[in-house]
């Protein structure tokens, strides 16, 4: 089995809103890399608990949340 390199990038614990008045959500940990290069990360919504995934380069464009 290879190993797999996790980005460092991934802020952890971090709340983030999806847009300026989106739901929030909080980062979670690298799931798996892409064919693209890109990371799935999990994220769970703060409101209802549930968890999902999100691309790592989709989280800098959020804001973080107040």
């Amino acid at each position: 089995m290879s190993a797999v390199a996790v980005p460092q990038t991934v802020p952890v614990g971090k709340i983030k809103c999806f847009g300026p008045f989106g739901p929030k959500y909080e980062v979670g940990p690298a799931l798996r890399q892409l064919d693209d290069g890109d990371w799935i990360v999990e994220i769970t919504l703060v409101d209802s608990g549930e968890k999902t995934e999100y691309r790592l380069t989709r989280l800098p464009n959020d804001p973080e949340a107040c």
